[in-house]
């Protein structure tokens, strides 16, 4: 992915290797977007990503990778899609209407859902609130004012 690979290659420009890839996950775009090309370097057995870890955060209100089963499911709550195997909390889930936007789905993607089965990643569920404290505080300290979904990886 182009974020992905921005990060790897800036981090080679300032001589820095992260320790840890941290990023929020709905469906697990914005994960996979900064995680997979490091990811794909760690399983390439590539030395210098040997010891980084991967955390994907989620809301807590939506748990899909900490609290879901791994299994087939509809991708849609309307049930017309093929099935997908990932961490999901069933077609049928309705997630509380205050939460993220982009962070209201049911399921994990597959592709993140199959890294975690194989221990290649951590799952944390962060509640709303301390996500959206975090994300005040960081724009105290740092004035940049985070997304709501990405506060979730803030925390």
């Amino acid at each position: 992915t182009v974020i992905g690979l921005e990060a790897m290659e800036q981090m080679k420009i300032a001589g820095e290797i992260p320790d840890v890839v941290v990023g929020c996950t709905g469906g697990g775009s914005n994960f996979a977007g900064i995680a997979f090309p490091f990811m794909g370097a760690k399983l390439r057995g590539e030395s210098f990503a040997r010891d980084i870890r991967f955390v994907a955060t989620e809301p807590s209100a939506c748990p899909s990778l900490t609290k879901g089963v791994y299994a087939y499911d509809f991708g849609d709550t309307a049930k017309m899609t093929p099935l997908i195997k990932s961490h999901t909390l069933g077609a049928g889930f309705i997630p509380p209407k205050v939460h993220s936007g982009g962070l209201r789905y049911h399921a994990m993607a597959p592709l993140i859902s199959h890294l975690k089965e194989i221990n290649q990643l951590e799952a944390r569920a962060v509640p709303q609130t301390a996500a959206f404290d975090a994300g005040a505080s960081f724009f105290k300290s740092e004035g940049i004012l985070p997304a709501p979904e990405a506060t979730h990886a803030i925390q």
